[in-house]
């Protein structure tokens, strides 16, 4: 079995492990970054809004803006120490070093657009591919690092940990350390090892679990469940925001809540506008309360959809402020500078996660975890819009920063990992397709926008049952990417199914009919 050695194993590409991997490969740390695809597959690549930024910050407005929408049970400091943090690595990498397209003014001033629960104009933007724009301008200085290793198409499959008391340490809250991976070399069907110092996972959100999700083809929920299965602590695992306006078509084509933001309205079948009966912000209500809203109109008027009216805006600025929106839209036959869009809410992002403090840690010795699969307390029951990114990018530096300083601190001991036997029978690819849809129906189905005992308990029998077989029927199988996703996709489901059995509060993207 291949072992390759370094500093730093990134597990993900997106914005939080690619700014990672750039910050401590500058300050001259070996790292290995994984990607299950291509560098640029990420949900971090997917995200169209913009990303929350003031040249003259309020971070007590922020904060209020913030706990309303995460319905009060933020952390407060997370909130206030992340954001003051990204706001200095945004001016730091992104507009100075990385010079990232943010739409300006004809002066050169940033432009700002204002999205849902926001109490004021304070996202930055790339007309409606910000994240695409800022990881493509931060990876373009990944060539500059002979230290960095890129590895795509390759997937951490599990951690690697020793106990500490195999190390003469007595850490009663850290049991285990952790000192890198199993990885599946998805093109040769290989499973190797990486050992490092530090292990960080930025494997994004758990979409994929659901039927319809606006997430990458990979968002299983990878490194959720993995730290889970090593003992970390993960926590809010509730908490699954759906995004409110997705393309009716396809379920999977976002429509950024900044179309709201410049002016577009909700309407029903008949043409009316809903959301002033269910919010005093109506169309730029919480994500919580539009995607019930949306259901409610939905389900009262026995249509598949809503519609969302840009008649407001001018051709010309659609086309100029959205143009991938219109291109997406064009390509399913709608003209939406001419008529509505038709919109579903479908699963967006995870507000849970692994435990982690406001460096990253987990409760893992030399397990970090960052952006979308770890969770501080930032976001609370229900993300405010743009802050992803940024949260993302305050916990990605700081964790590296701490991190270069340990590893030159410190002694780190790397034991050789065990030889992985992989098995040389290949998986029914047929039967992982069927037991993957199993779950996403049955997450879609009970364990969705609305809940209730009922629908989670028999979730829970399903899931369980399901967890047990993929772990007993596939043992003697080769591990592929397709049933790495399926083993995950169980676990990650499971859990989320759980805490949302044990939260019997109604709580923003916790939503109990009961």
């Amino acid at each position: 079995m291949k072992t390759i050695q370094t500093d730093c194993l990134i597990v993900g590409s997106g914005i939080a492990g690619s700014l990672y991997a750039y910050i401590a490969a500058k300050a001259g740390l070996n790292c290995v970054l994984l990607t299950s695809g291509e560098l640029t597959d990420s949900n971090s690549g997917l995200a169209q809004g913009g990303i929350v930024y003031e040249d003259k910050p309020d971070f007590k407005a922020l904060l209020r803006d913030v706990q309303e929408a995460g319905r009060h049970i933020c952390n407060d400091r997370a909130v206030l120490e992340l954001s003051k943090e990204g706001f200095k690595d945004i001016e730091e990498y992104f507009l100075k070093t990385f010079k990232t397209s943010f739409d300006r003014d004809a002066g050169g001033r940033l432009k700002f657009t204002k999205e849902g629960a926001h109490g004021k104009r304070r996202i930055i933007y790339s007309k409606d591919t910000t994240g695409d724009a800022m990881v493509k301008a931060m990876q373009a200085q990944f060539k500059k690092f002979k230290n960095l290793k890129i590895m795509p198409y390759c997937t951490a499959v599990d951690l690697l940990t020793l106990s500490h008391s195999s190390q003469n340490q007595k850490d009663i809250y850290k049991p285990l350390t952790c000192y890198g991976a199993y990885v599946l070399d998805v093109k040769k069907q290989r499973v190797f090892a990486v050992q490092a110092k530090k292990t960080i996972l930025a494997t994004g959100g758990v979409g994929q679990v659901y039927e319809h999700t606006t997430n990458s083809l990979n968002a299983y929920g990878h490194g959720i469940a993995m730290a889970y299965r090593i003992g970390a602590r993960v926590i809010n695992m509730e908490y699954t925001q759906f995004h409110p306006t997705v393309l009716a078509k396809g379920h999977t084509a976002l429509i950024s809540e900044a179309v709201r933001g410049e002016g577009a309205v909700l309407r029903g079948k008949n043409g009316v506008a809903f959301m002033g009966r269910y919010h005093k912000l109506k169309d730029l209500a919480p994500r919580d309360v539009v995607s019930r809203a949306i259901e409610h109109e939905r389900l009262k008027t026995g249509s598949d959809y809503v519609y969302l009216d840009l008649s407001a805006m001018k051709p010309a600025f659609i086309r100029q402020r959205f143009p991938h929106i219109y291109q997406t839209c064009l390509h399913a036959g709608i003209d939406i500078t001419k008529q509505p869009i038709p919109v579903v809410p479908a699963m967006h992002y995870f507000c849970g996660g692994v435990y982690v403090d406001l460096k990253a840690r987990t409760t893992i010795a030399n397990l970090n975890a960052v952006g979308e699969c770890a969770c501080n307390g930032y976001h609370g029951a229900n993300r405010l819009a743009s802050t992803s990114l940024l949260e993302a990018c305050a916990t990605a530096s700081l964790c590296a920063k701490e991190d270069i300083k340990e590893i030159k601190a410190q002694k780190f001991y790397l034991p050789k990992p065990k030889n992985w036997q992989s098995p040389a029978k290949e998986a029914d690819k047929n039967l992982i397709t069927q037991d993957i849809y199993v779950i996403k129906n049955t997450m879609w189905n009970y364990v969705g926008l609305m809940r209730s005992e009922n629908r989670l308990l028999r979730a829970e029998q399903i899931l369980r049952h399901m967890h047990n077989q993929i772990n007993q029927f596939y043992q003697g199988f080769r591990m592929s990417q397709e049933l790495l996703n399926l083993r995950n996709a169980a676990q990650t489901a499971l859990l989320i199914t759980y805490a949302a059995l044990k939260n019997k509060q109604s709580l923003g993207a916790h939503y109990r009919e009961d």
